[in-house]
């Protein structure tokens, strides 16, 4: 999920961050209860905000807060606000001005026929223009998020039952996403036609389970049964579930950089262990270009597994040389130039007893803009260390994502601005390597991109958009509409 505004990710901010987490029961007397869980399983999808609505077989109820699902939903008072047997959540991570609490999902509308939720990781790439669209015809936006085009999609459908106006509503929508979504008496889960965003099916007991990955299947004690298909519906209520396909059926595009880091490492997304894709990766990145050293250290945390898939299949020793602290978080007080030039440290410290001397291959996720990965090499150079080589984990990052992930706009990528060469002397290491795009593919168990029909959405990687991009011109600027007209 996105805002209309789609900015570029925050200027100090030199990480990618998946948009969304999405978790919903149906069939289950604690299911506001569950699916807080789910979504604290989900926390790393989204820290800006969270939601949760609940039916009780009579009325809906809503509860959207700001913040982290822990500081919010663990209180019973909370939870007792949420009655029912039936309920779905959120969790949101905004781009820069999109942050607030009209923007937090799930959505809730009062239609004709009665009320309906919906929840979206993704983000659809003609919603503008949709927007627009629907403003003409006199609907009016409370928000600034994408979802709400579906809510209003569905309200001025045509058809006669809600099932045949919300597939109506998604045939009308490009881009990624999976959804969840709650009426008085249905509980429907969809993936985009490409399938470029995760979501996955369980059981808990007689009652069903949504979610973007199967670790917040794991927190309940759930069992996982499936993923959910690209392009496909699936519709639980009291009797049980049903699957309709409403897109014509084509090959899957899902998002490879779930691999590398936005999946948790203990999920299994698209059917593949993530932990051990990540160590697959490691290893692929020695046989590419190994190099001698005497230590493998990780970036922490997202460039552990790959380290240790990298260590073992080189044959060096694998070791923490960077201590990250979990305590540092996004709302951190940074007062003077002084204490904000310190960037890094406050997330992570060499561990010099560990680092001096030593020949340091350091394995991170990815490179973004070069500036933490630039701090990081001298730090690790200021520990002591002999020589400092990085090996990241992805191929070059020389492209934006339109499908859900806040990533900067192709002018802030290094990678589009520069050669491997080139970076690798921006941040003064003694070497540099990516992976390539066909190791990336092995590491995942295919033996090479496809060229004319890649498995996977790359198109961070490769510039090789699955969809059209609506909203946007070819330099991936977004498209100015036309204001609408005031009235004489």
């Amino acid at each position: 999920m996105d805002d209309f505004s789609l900015l570029p990710a925050q200027p100090d901010d030199d990480r990618f961050h998946e948009e969304c987490g999405v978790f919903g029961v149906f069939g289950h007397p604690d299911a506001a209860a569950l699916t807080a869980l789910g979504l604290h399983a989900l926390q790393h999808r989204g820290q800006e905000a969270a939601g949760i609505a609940a039916h009780d077989g009579r009325q809906f109820s809503i509860e959207r807060h700001i913040g982290l699902v822990g500081d919010n939903f663990t209180r019973k008072a909370v939870i007792d606000r949420l009655p029912g047997h039936r309920a779905i959540g959120h969790n949101r991570y905004s781009t820069t001005g999109g942050a607030g609490l009209r923007n937090v999902q799930p959505m809730f509308a009062e239609f004709a026929g009665g009320g309906f939720a919906v929840a979206h990781n993704g983000n659809l790439t003609n919603a503008m223009t949709l927007k627009r669209e629907l403003q003409r015809r006199g609907s009016l936006f409370q928000s600034t998020s994408d979802t709400e085009t579906i809510i209003h999609l569905i309200a001025t459908s045509n058809h006669g039952r809600l099932l045949d106006r919300f597939i109506d509503a998604i045939r009308r929508i490009e881009g990624a996403y999976s959804l969840v979504a709650l009426s008085e008496k249905k509980m429907l889960g969809c993936r985009d036609p490409l399938g470029v965003r995760p979501l996955v099916l369980g059981r808990l007991d007689d009652a069903y389970i949504l979610a973007s990955e199967t670790c917040a299947l794991d927190i309940i004690g759930a069992s996982y049964v499936r993923d959910i298909n690209a392009g496909e519906v699936v519709i639980i209520t009291d009797e049980g579930i049903e699957s309709l396909y409403p897109f014509e059926r084509q090959a899957s595009r899902f998002c490879i950089f779930e691999y590398v880091y936005f999946a948790r490492p203990d999920s299994a997304v698209d059917g593949r262990g993530v932990y051990a894709v990540r160590k697959n990766i490691g290893a692929e990145l020695a046989r590419e270009s190994g190099i001698a050293a005497d230590i493998v250290v990780p970036v922490p945390d997202s460039g552990v597994p790959a380290a240790i898939g990298y260590a073992e299949e080189a044959g060096i020793p694998f070791d923490l040389g960077i201590i990250r602290n979990h305590y540092v978080g996004r709302t951190f007080i940074e007062p003077t130039d002084a204490i904000r030039h310190m960037g890094v440290k406050l997330k992570h410290n060499a561990n010099r007893a560990i680092l001096a001397g030593k020949r340091v291959i350091l394995v991170d996720d990815s490179i973004v803009r070069g500036t933490t990965s630039m701090k990081i090499v001298q730090m690790v150079r200021d520990a002591g260390a002999a020589e400092v080589h990085m090996r990241i984990a992805s191929p070059p990052t020389t492209d934006s994502c339109f499908y859900g992930v806040d990533t900067p706009e192709k002018s802030k990528l290094i990678a589009a601005q520069m050669s491997v060469e080139e970076i690798g002397r921006y941040i003064k290491a003694d070497s540099l390597a990516f992976i390539s795009i066909d190791g990336l593919y092995r590491a995942v168990g295919e033996a090479k991109r496809n060229g004319d029909l890649p498995q996977f959405c790359d198109a961070c990687f490769t510039g090789d958009y699955p969809t059209r991009l609506s909203d946007f011109d070819d330099r991936g600027k977004i498209r100015p509409l036309p204001l609408l007209a005031e009235a004489s």
